[in-house]
């Protein structure tokens, strides 16, 4: 990034020569310079101007630029930037930015996260998913000991954003990302801008497969129960929400019972799939197509379909 200013303020000095007639160019090659400074110093004062600074900095010092773009979007709340820049970027730049740069990212979350926002919960962790190692980070300018939590906390930063500086890099290398959205987040996001394909993705799952632990009312919670648990016979009015026909007092019953009681399981009809239940359909097949063509998408959107057919939903 240093070079890229420099070079901003004079782009003439991509001619300059020292006193045995070398460029700058000349002497990166014979200092073995890295390939971003070497494409760097190979532009001509021409082309630099073309590009300004805003358009070398990204092409040839990205982790620098898109850093400060990033802290610049968390600071104005733009999360909606933040995520464009994960979702469409290569994955490696976002890895390295992350990797060297999320500890400052973190702590500029901490700072500016008073109010609760779900995404930039869902942009915490995110990062902290990419590189879980952020969290240890130990600033020297803090008190002895002092972490991205106890920073979080001495700015009163909101207790969602607190719940997910909490968590401990094995905890997170070791949990599937959908899982991590489940325990931080509410079941149906809200900003469809941001997290409409996670919605296709569940609203999808929820076509493909039973979620064994839903229950529905089927009586009068008014009137006294007439059916009892199948589990642990307390008197009940919620039924199995595929069946109908067998009871049980709440989903931890339920979810007990599953193993024996999924053999038996059955709608009682099936309806004609309506217009909405087919385009819900075609959008999860379009997503199923993605995840097989882009298998690397640890915590992008596709994660929630990539983590229904490794079986990690319970």
């Amino acid at each position: 990034m240093v070079g890229v200013e420099s070079i901003g303020f004079n782009y003439e000095a991509l001619t300059t020569r020292d006193k045995e007639g070398k460029t700058p160019l000349d002497i990166a090659h014979r200092s073995g310079a890295c390939a971003e400074i070497i494409g760097l110093l190979s532009l001509t004062p021409e082309e630099a101007r073309s590009l300004g600074w805003k358009g070398m900095a990204p092409l040839y010092a990205p982790v620098a630029y898109w850093w400060g773009e990033m802290t610049k979007w968390i600071k104005s709340r733009s999360y909606a930037d933040c995520h464009k820049f994960i979702n469409e970027h290569d994955d490696e730049l976002v890895r390295e930015v992350l990797k060297y740069r999320n500890s400052l990212l973190l702590i500029t979350v901490a700072q500016h996260s008073q109010e609760y926002s779900d995404s930039l919960v869902f942009l915490a962790l995110r990062m902290i998913h990419r590189y879980p190692l952020s969290l240890q980070a130990i600033n020297p300018d803090w008190p002895r000991g002092a972490t991205i939590l106890d920073y979080s906390q001495n700015q009163e930063a909101c207790r969602d954003i607190q719940n997910v500086f909490r968590l401990t890099p094995a905890h997170i290398s070791s949990t599937p990302f959908p899982t991590l959205l489940r325990q931080h987040l509410p079941k149906q996001f809200v900003d469809s801008s941001i997290f409409g394909t996670y919605n296709t993705a569940c609203t999808f799952i929820k076509h493909m497969k039973y979620d064994k632990a839903e229950l529905v009312e089927v009586e009068d919670v008014v009137k006294k129960p007439t059916h009892k648990c199948d589990v642990c016979k307390t008197p009940t009015t919620k039924a199995c929400a595929r069946c109908k026909t067998s009871y049980f007092c709440s989903a931890e019953c339920q979810k007990l019972a599953w193993k024996k009681h999924k053999q038996s399981c059955k709608a009682p009809t099936t309806p004609p799939a309506t217009e909405a239940d087919l385009r819900v359909l075609h959008e999860g097949m379009l997503l199923l197509n993605r995840c097989i063509q882009e298998p690397g998408a640890g915590d992008g959107p596709t994660s929630v379909v990539l983590d229904f057919l490794r079986g990690n939903n319970g």
